[in-house]
Protein backbone atom coordinates (compact mmCIF):
# COMPACT_ATOMS: atom_id res chain seq x y z
CA UNK A 1 0.00 0.00 0.00
CA UNK A 2 1.51 3.25 -0.77
CA UNK A 3 1.56 6.28 1.14
CA UNK A 4 -1.24 7.83 -0.50
CA UNK A 5 -3.71 5.20 0.16
CA UNK A 6 -1.83 4.88 3.28
CA UNK A 7 -3.30 8.65 4.33
CA UNK A 8 -6.78 8.20 2.44
CA UNK A 9 -7.81 5.31 4.81
CA UNK A 10 -6.20 6.79 7.84
CA UNK A 11 -8.32 10.04 7.23
CA UNK A 12 -11.69 7.82 6.90
CA UNK A 13 -10.49 6.06 10.29
CA UNK A 14 -9.88 9.21 12.02
CA UNK A 15 -13.25 11.12 10.36
CA UNK A 16 -15.32 8.38 12.00
CA UNK A 17 -13.51 8.16 15.66
CA UNK A 18 -13.95 11.69 15.66
CA UNK A 19 -17.97 12.11 14.81
CA UNK A 20 -18.35 8.88 17.07
CA UNK A 21 -16.82 10.78 20.16
CA UNK A 22 -18.78 13.85 18.65
CA UNK A 23 -15.26 16.03 18.42
CA UNK A 24 -15.91 17.36 14.88
CA UNK A 25 -19.02 19.67 15.22
CA UNK A 26 -19.49 23.19 14.08
CA UNK A 27 -20.54 24.49 10.66
CA UNK A 28 -17.89 23.82 8.31
CA UNK A 29 -15.38 21.33 10.41
CA UNK A 30 -12.96 19.51 8.11
CA UNK A 31 -9.84 17.06 8.59
CA UNK A 32 -6.66 17.09 6.89
CA UNK A 33 -3.48 14.74 6.78
CA UNK A 34 -0.26 16.08 5.15
CA UNK A 35 1.69 13.99 2.77
CA UNK A 36 5.51 13.59 3.70
CA UNK A 37 7.89 14.88 1.39
CA UNK A 38 5.38 16.69 -0.71
CA UNK A 39 3.94 19.93 -0.88
CA UNK A 40 0.27 18.38 -0.36
CA UNK A 41 -2.34 17.10 1.87
CA UNK A 42 -5.41 14.84 1.96
CA UNK A 43 -8.39 17.04 2.68
CA UNK A 44 -12.38 16.66 3.41
CA UNK A 45 -15.06 18.51 4.89
CA UNK A 46 -16.39 15.87 7.62
CA UNK A 47 -19.35 15.42 5.97
CA UNK A 48 -18.07 14.42 2.50
CA UNK A 49 -17.86 10.91 1.28
CA UNK A 50 -14.02 10.90 1.15
CA UNK A 51 -10.88 12.96 0.99
CA UNK A 52 -9.22 14.35 -1.71
CA UNK A 53 -5.26 15.01 -2.12
CA UNK A 54 -4.66 19.16 -2.59
CA UNK A 55 -1.70 20.90 -3.94
CA UNK A 56 -0.74 23.10 -0.62
CA UNK A 57 1.13 25.69 -3.75
CA UNK A 58 -2.24 26.35 -5.03
CA UNK A 59 -3.50 27.27 -2.21
CA UNK A 60 -1.12 30.34 -1.51
CA UNK A 61 -3.79 32.57 -1.60
CA UNK A 62 -6.93 31.14 -1.36
CA UNK A 63 -9.44 31.55 1.74
CA UNK A 64 -11.72 28.73 3.13
CA UNK A 65 -11.08 25.72 5.14
CA UNK A 66 -8.77 24.45 2.60
CA UNK A 67 -6.64 27.77 2.60
CA UNK A 68 -6.78 27.67 6.48
CA UNK A 69 -5.38 23.93 6.59
CA UNK A 70 -2.69 25.08 4.11
CA UNK A 71 -1.39 27.83 5.89
CA UNK A 72 -0.88 25.53 8.99
CA UNK A 73 1.06 23.50 7.17
CA UNK A 74 3.10 25.83 5.83
CA UNK A 75 3.74 27.57 8.80
CA UNK A 76 4.35 24.45 11.15
CA UNK A 77 6.46 22.06 9.31
CA UNK A 78 5.66 19.58 12.38
CA UNK A 79 1.89 19.58 11.75
CA UNK A 80 0.74 16.31 9.99
CA UNK A 81 -2.72 16.24 10.93
CA UNK A 82 -5.18 18.92 11.61
CA UNK A 83 -8.95 18.50 12.57
CA UNK A 84 -10.98 21.90 12.28
CA UNK A 85 -13.95 21.56 14.66
CA UNK A 86 -14.78 20.51 18.17
CA UNK A 87 -16.74 18.96 21.12
CA UNK A 88 -19.29 21.11 22.31
CA UNK A 89 -17.34 22.22 25.31
CA UNK A 90 -14.45 22.86 22.99
CA UNK A 91 -17.15 25.57 21.20
CA UNK A 92 -18.32 26.85 24.18
CA UNK A 93 -14.90 28.27 24.82
CA UNK A 94 -15.70 30.78 22.78
CA UNK A 95 -18.01 32.19 24.68
CA UNK A 96 -15.41 32.22 27.78
CA UNK A 97 -12.29 33.50 27.04
CA UNK A 98 -11.30 31.86 23.81
CA UNK A 99 -8.26 30.48 25.32
CA UNK A 100 -7.56 27.91 28.27
CA UNK A 101 -4.01 27.70 30.70
CA UNK A 102 -2.13 24.89 31.05
CA UNK A 103 -4.12 23.30 34.26
CA UNK A 104 -3.26 19.91 33.87
CA UNK A 105 -0.27 17.60 33.40
CA UNK A 106 -1.25 15.59 29.79
CA UNK A 107 -2.50 19.02 28.85
CA UNK A 108 0.97 20.44 29.02
CA UNK A 109 2.60 17.61 27.64
CA UNK A 110 0.43 17.38 24.25
CA UNK A 111 -1.41 20.39 23.87
CA UNK A 112 1.07 22.92 25.58
CA UNK A 113 0.31 26.45 25.32
CA UNK A 114 -2.98 28.09 23.64
CA UNK A 115 -2.54 30.82 21.87
CA UNK A 116 -4.99 33.51 21.87
CA UNK A 117 -8.14 32.83 19.33
CA UNK A 118 -7.02 33.43 15.69
CA UNK A 119 -8.75 34.52 12.46
CA UNK A 120 -7.94 33.51 8.85
CA UNK A 121 -8.39 37.58 7.80
CA UNK A 122 -5.68 38.31 7.49
CA UNK A 123 -3.48 35.33 7.15
CA UNK A 124 -0.73 36.85 9.39
CA UNK A 125 -3.31 36.47 12.67
CA UNK A 126 -3.15 32.66 12.27
CA UNK A 127 0.52 32.42 11.98
CA UNK A 128 1.48 34.47 14.83
CA UNK A 129 -1.37 32.61 16.94
CA UNK A 130 0.60 29.21 15.49
CA UNK A 131 4.29 30.37 16.62
CA UNK A 132 3.21 29.45 20.12
CA UNK A 133 3.48 25.65 19.88
CA UNK A 134 1.16 24.75 20.67
CA UNK A 135 -1.76 22.50 19.47
CA UNK A 136 -4.86 24.10 19.99
CA UNK A 137 -6.22 27.23 19.06
CA UNK A 138 -9.61 28.74 18.37
CA UNK A 139 -10.48 29.72 15.00
CA UNK A 140 -13.23 31.65 14.12
CA UNK A 141 -14.69 30.53 16.98
CA UNK A 142 -14.21 26.76 16.57
CA UNK A 143 -11.44 24.84 18.22
CA UNK A 144 -8.33 23.97 15.46
CA UNK A 145 -6.59 21.07 17.11
CA UNK A 146 -3.10 20.27 15.82
CA UNK A 147 -1.17 16.50 15.36
CA UNK A 148 2.25 15.31 14.10
CA UNK A 149 0.17 11.90 13.27
CA UNK A 150 -3.68 11.16 12.66
CA UNK A 151 -3.44 9.10 16.00
CA UNK A 152 -2.20 11.41 17.73
CA UNK A 153 -4.50 14.23 16.64
CA UNK A 154 -7.25 12.18 17.96
CA UNK A 155 -5.90 11.46 21.50
CA UNK A 156 -5.10 15.80 21.46
CA UNK A 157 -8.97 16.59 20.48
CA UNK A 158 -9.78 14.15 22.93
CA UNK A 159 -7.71 15.22 25.73
CA UNK A 160 -8.54 19.05 24.79
CA UNK A 161 -12.36 18.41 25.08
CA UNK A 162 -11.44 16.74 28.58
CA UNK A 163 -9.59 19.57 29.95
CA UNK A 164 -11.80 22.73 28.44
CA UNK A 165 -15.10 20.94 29.79
CA UNK A 166 -13.35 21.24 33.62
CA UNK A 167 -12.44 24.90 32.37
CA UNK A 168 -15.60 26.02 31.08
CA UNK A 169 -17.73 24.53 33.79
CA UNK A 170 -15.23 26.09 36.69
CA UNK A 171 -15.37 29.48 34.80
CA UNK A 172 -19.06 29.30 34.20
CA UNK A 173 -19.67 28.58 37.84
CA UNK A 174 -17.25 31.61 39.21
CA UNK A 175 -14.48 29.47 40.10
CA UNK A 176 -10.82 30.15 39.91
CA UNK A 177 -8.60 28.10 37.86
CA UNK A 178 -4.54 27.80 38.26
CA UNK A 179 -2.12 26.91 35.95
CA UNK A 180 0.42 24.46 36.87
CA UNK A 181 3.67 26.00 37.93
CA UNK A 182 5.97 27.07 35.75
CA UNK A 183 8.52 24.57 35.99
CA UNK A 184 5.96 21.32 35.20
CA UNK A 185 5.05 23.38 31.87
CA UNK A 186 8.56 24.21 31.41
CA UNK A 187 9.55 20.36 31.61
CA UNK A 188 6.24 19.21 29.80
CA UNK A 189 6.56 21.38 27.09
CA UNK A 190 9.93 20.80 26.27
CA UNK A 191 9.21 17.03 25.98
CA UNK A 192 6.44 18.09 23.39
CA UNK A 193 8.84 20.44 21.40
CA UNK A 194 11.09 17.57 20.99
CA UNK A 195 8.22 15.44 19.52
CA UNK A 196 7.85 18.19 17.10
CA UNK A 197 11.54 18.43 16.04
CA UNK A 198 11.42 14.26 15.30
CA UNK A 199 8.14 14.98 13.46
CA UNK A 200 9.84 17.67 11.28
CA UNK A 201 12.71 15.66 10.79
CA UNK A 202 10.42 12.59 9.35
CA UNK A 203 8.41 14.95 7.36
CA UNK A 204 11.86 16.24 5.70
CA UNK A 205 12.63 12.78 4.82
CA UNK A 206 9.47 11.92 2.76
CA UNK A 207 8.67 9.76 6.35
CA UNK A 208 5.84 9.49 8.48
CA UNK A 209 6.94 10.58 11.96
CA UNK A 210 6.80 7.56 14.78
CA UNK A 211 4.62 7.44 17.05
CA UNK A 212 4.95 9.43 20.62
CA UNK A 213 5.43 6.76 23.21
CA UNK A 214 4.35 7.30 27.30
CA UNK A 215 4.71 11.19 28.70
Amino acid sequence: MDIDEILRTQWLQLRERLQLKHLLGGTGASLSLRVPGAAAMWFGGAHEAAPRRVSLQQQDNAGGEEGAHAAVYRARPDVGAIGWGGGSFGIALADFGGTMPQLFDEQARHLGPMAPAASTHPPEALTRSLRSGGNVLLLQRRPLCLGTTATRLALNAELFEKCVKAHVLAVAAGGRVHALPWWVRWIANGRMRKDAARAEARFAQGLLPEESKGY
